[in-house]
């Protein structure tokens, strides 16, 4: 199968040209969501041979990988973040489960989960369904899988995993260990609203509930 990586971006110019040349030995296709980003990064990542897509306005890191399902090229879609922070090498490990077989999607689970607000909302939606690192940035998926989800919500935290559960698919992780960033970490007021996102998931009642 043929692997596309979906990477969103915004202001990334000083880091997005080394996550692509990791990136790059192990998929098929670097496509990045550009979300009208105002440095260089849209030059930066054409350079370092990305084909890039670019939003026409700023609409958010959920409204960019969809966007990203719907142009990828290849059957495998591997969702990961342009800031470098998640190791590129264990692309492959990612995607074997799905080659195998015995998943349509698999997370990188990381070994820190650094918000208490993203642990809480992970907490919650694993009341509905074992979610597992549900807010993690590095995922590889089907990319028909990956076409049918809605994901509303202010960001993919439970929203992602408890979906591609209720669409039937089978959900696999593998362990990664996140790689420092010189990047300042804004307060993710975001969460607050995903609550109630997540929220009504614990509650809703699907035809596979009945089976």
């Amino acid at each position: 199968m043929q692997i596309t990586a979906v990477i969103p971006a915004y202001n990334e110019a000083e880091r997005i040209t080394a996550t692509l040349q990791a990136i790059q030995p192990y998929v098929n296709e670097m496509l990045v969501i550009d979300d009208a980003s105002q440095d260089a990064t849209v030059q930066c990542a054409a350079a370092a041979g990305a084909r890039v897509v670019c939003q026409p306005h700023n609409q958010g890191y959920i409204a960019a990988i969809k966007r990203g399902f719907q142009e990828a090229q290849g059957e495998i879609v591997v969702v990961i973040d342009a800031d470098g922070e998640f190791p590129a090498d264990q692309i492959p490990a990612l995607v074997q489960p799905i080659l195998d077989g015995q998943a349509e999607m698999v997370q990188g689970h990381r070994d820190i989960v650094p918000r208490p607000s993203e642990r809480f909302l992970t907490w919650m939606a694993g009341l509905r369904a074992p979610v597992g690192d549900s807010g993690t940035g590095m995922r590889a998926l089907r990319t028909d899988l990956a076409r049918q989800l809605t994901l509303e919500g202010r960001c993919i935290c439970g929203i992602f995993a408890l979906e591609v559960l209720n669409h039937g698919g089978r959900l696999k992780e593998i362990p990664i260990h996140l790689q420092h960033v010189q990047k300042p970490r804004r307060i993710a007021w975001y969460h607050l609203r995903q609550f109630f996102y997540v929220l009504p998931w614990l509650f809703k009642r699907y035809p596979k509930d009945h089976a």
